[in-house]
């Protein structure tokens, strides 16, 4: 794509915890989750919640109602902590699949 190298795995040689959400989100929106999940975890379920806004946004555009209510009714403990728990576990992996050379998709 012509994207710059990440310059964290320039420098310390490990993958940050960005590395692969693009290729991720390539491989989600062809449809082969096995691959954007495998490739970086985190992508897959950054990309899996893109499009639920998108089919949220044009629920709230048909309806006019809000959905922010059924969000707001689950505390931040059953959803943000859970979601930045997995993005460490992600960067695990991520770091597992790159030491191990078998990053990327085959």
């Amino acid at each position: 794509m012509g994207l710059d190298a990440c310059a964290f795995l320039h420098l310390t040689g490990l993958p940050c915890p960005a590395c692969g959400m693009t290729t991720s989100f390539a491989w989600f929106v062809r449809g082969n989750f096995l691959a954007s999940f495998y490739v970086q975890p985190m992508g897959a379920v950054l990309a899996m919640c893109c499009g639920m806004a998108v089919w949220g946004g044009a629920y709230i555009a048909m309806t006019g109602r809000p959905v922010h209510r059924l969000i707001a009714s689950v505390g931040p403990k059953y959803h943000v902590i859970p979601l930045l728990s997995f993005g460490v576990l992600a960067w695990a992996w991520k770091i597992f699949i790159h030491l191990h050379g078998i990053d990327g998709w085959r």
